[in-house]
Parts: C-alpha cells; sequence; structure tokens
C-alpha cells in the first residue's frame, strides 16, 4: 500500500470510530434495544448479499437442467418455474443447457457455449443471417460431431453460433425433428424416438 492508501485507511477507520462514538453517546439510554435494531439490519444485509452472490446457484436448482429418460425409452422434460423446457446435451463430451425452442429452426449455440464445446471461435465464418425477436443476427454454420441426451447419441448435426449477445443456447427444430413425437402437456414435455 501506498502512504496515500495508508492515509485515506487512516481516516476511513477515524471517520468510522468517531460515527461509532456519536451512536453510542447519542444512544446509551437504550443501547441494548439499538443494538438488537442494528444486528437485525446487519442480518438483512448480509442476507441480501449473500442472496445476490447465490442467486446462479439458486436459479440453477429450481430450474430443472435434463429430463429424465422413461421405461420406454422416451425423454420426459418437466416444465421450469419460468414455463420454458431446458434440457442438457453433451456435445462434443461437453454438457450444455439449452432451452427447448420450437421456433428456432437450427440447433444455436451462444458463443460461450461453442467455446466450451471445442469450436475454434477465431475460424468461424458468420456468413448467415437470422431474425430474432431482437432483430438480424450474424450466424456461423458448424457440424457438432457428437450430440447426446440421455442413451440418445447423434453424430454430424448441423448447427449454427450466434455472433450476438444470447442468454442461452437454443435446442431448434433440426434436433427437435429427429425424435417421432413431441408430447406438451401442462407439466411437460415428453420426446419420443
Amino acid at each position: 500500500m501506498t502512504d496515500m492508501d495508508w492515509g485515506r485507511m487512516i481516516y476511513l477507520l477515524l471517520l468510522v470510530g468517531a460515527l461509532l462514538t456519536w451512536f453510542f453517546v447519542h444512544n446509551r439510554q437504550s443501547l441494548g434495544r439499538t443494538l438488537q435494531h442494528a444486528m437485525a439490519w446487519l442480518l438483512i444485509f448480509v442476507g441480501v448479499i449473500a442472496m445476490v452472490g447465490l442467486w446462479d446457484d439458486i436459479r440453477t436448482t429450481l430450474r430443472p437442467q435434463l429430463g429424465s429418460v422413461t421405461s420406454t425409452g422416451g425423454i420426459e422434460v418437466p416444465r421450469a418455474p419460468d414455463g420454458h423446457y431446458y434440457l442438457t446435451l453433451k456435445l462434443n463430451d461437453t454438457p450444455v443447457t439449452f432451452m427447448v425452442d420450437t421456433g428456432a429452426s437450427q440447433i444455436v449455440l451462444t458463443q460461450a457455449d461453442a467455446k466450451r464445446a471445442g469450436i475454434d471461435l477465431g475460424s468461424l465464418a458468420y456468413i448467415g443471417r437470422a431474425m430474432t425477436a431482437n432483430g438480424e443476427v450474424r450466424t456461423a454454420p458448424i457440424r457438432l460431431d457428437t450430440v447426446a441426451l440421455g442413451p440418445i447419441k447423434d453424430t454430424n448435426l448441423p448447427a449454427q453460433v450466434n455472433e450476438g449477445e444470447m442468454g442461452q443456447s437454443l435446442l431448434g427444430m433440426t434436433y427437435l425433428q429427429r425424435f417421432q413425437k413431441i408430447e406438451i402437456t401442462r407439466d411437460g414435455l415428453l420426446l419420443t424416438r
């Protein structure tokens, strides 16, 4: 730390000390009750900080990641609290979470998911175009060596990498049409081959 940093640290400590002294002198008549209120606010503050820090873990816990395999070999996917269906597929042996999107014509990967699956982003040619709810985006065509959903494994599937910002990779119709039956119920989605 530099001399300037030490000076700031000493100033802040003196300021906090002065505020604490004023607080205790001002509230000496009801110090016990004041400390209870201060502890309650401190616990609320710590709880909010913990919630913000753990939000991704909480959201992942609430949202199912992978459907279960039925006795007939189908895949049952529960509906997530946000109303969507999410599946975790293995792309080139790397787990990637997708949102099932019957409105998407292709498998569309975010750049982060593509990189994790071993796709070299520097070699991609963004020559395709796709219309999204946020307007037109450029896409790069790729081929996925292997795509596995539980016991179901496909090879050499076409996909796209989105050049723009995207919060979630999309599992579109080029993959979904490989199933003989797609059944949407109130509580879930059933994929049957």
